[in-house]
């Protein structure tokens, strides 16, 4: 039963995915409220969000349903627990670069760690819509085209997926960073070649495709790190780490951090095991 439930939630946002990106464009404007992580929220925040929501608490075998832009959890039913991230990034719409959405499935009660996800996957709007899902202990890449009505056809486009060699490096919240971090920094820009376009998902997508590591540590005014928990470190960690890498919050797994508020922070690295490695050992 809950290996249909996680394949009527992956072909419903899948069959949205081509709506969100289209619905983009008319959308770009600030809406002047804040969502439960104190973040202005666009018009495409609030509109992806009411989009997904509709599709996924449809579904019979969904009991949770949590997004970053709701306060509290929405109970549907019995069965498996989803968190949304719906348009990650959506501070890039208004330059027309990347943004995404985050899917995470949890057979718990949220909030709950990330030890519980049983699925995870993202969407990325960019030239082409992709759609990068782990379980089953592999991680594989779609290509989404657009059918008739809401139909849509997936493209295996990358198999079995690992994050391999150790290429480029990404870190976020350079403005207020610690002076440890900074020193950290410094070590790795001798070493490896940065890229970072402030989407993770985007950055993230290419990290996994590269190899390397991608982060946003804890800094000046997000002490406890930036990333939500739930929404975002607990399903980009269960990827980074069913693809062969490994996620940390500079101490231990992302994946083994207590979840104890819905919108928890924390800082977050994922990628090339040994990254991740060198990275706890100089903070």
């Amino acid at each position: 039963m809950a290996e249909e439930v996680v394949d009527e939630v992956i072909q419903k946002v899948a069959e949205a995915a081509p709506h969100i990106s289209s619905g983009l464009m008319h959308r770009r404007e600030y809406v002047g409220e804040e969502n439960p992580s104190d973040e202005r929220m666009m018009e495409a925040d609030v509109w992806a969000n009411e989009f997904l929501q509709e599709k996924i608490t449809s579904i019979d075998g969904v009991g949770e349903f949590a997004s970053e832009e709701e306060e509290e959890v929405i109970d549907c039913g019995s069965g498996l627990a989803v968190a949304v991230d719906p348009l990650d990034g959506s501070s890039n719409i208004p330059t027309n670069n990347l943004v995404g959405s985050i899917i995470s499935i949890y057979d718990g009660k949220l909030p709950c760690s990330g030890q519980k996800i049983v699925a995870a996957f993202y969407v990325l709007y960019g030239p082409l819509t992709s759609l990068t899902v782990a379980r089953d202990s592999r991680v594989d890449e779609y290509i989404i085209e657009e059918g008739s009505g809401d139909e849509v056809d997936l493209h295996e486009a990358s198999k079995d997926i690992q994050i391999e060699g150790k290429n480029v490096y990404g870190f976020g919240g350079n403005n207020a960073w610690f002076e440890d971090f900074r020193d950290l920094e410094s070590y790795f820009s001798d070493r490896y070649k940065l890229r970072y376009g402030g989407s993770l998902v985007g950055d993230f997508n290419q990290m996994l495709h590269h190899g390397g590591v991608f982060g946003y540590p804890a800094k000046e005014g997000y002490e406890n790190g930036k990333y939500r928990l739930i929404f975002e470190g607990n399903p980009m960690a269960f990827i980074a780490e069913t693809a062969g890498g490994a996620s940390t919050d500079g101490g231990q797994s992302i994946l083994e951090v207590e979840a104890e508020e819905l919108h928890q922070r924390t800082p977050f690295f994922a990628g090339h095991t040994e990254m991740v490695e060198e990275i706890e050992e100089r903070l």
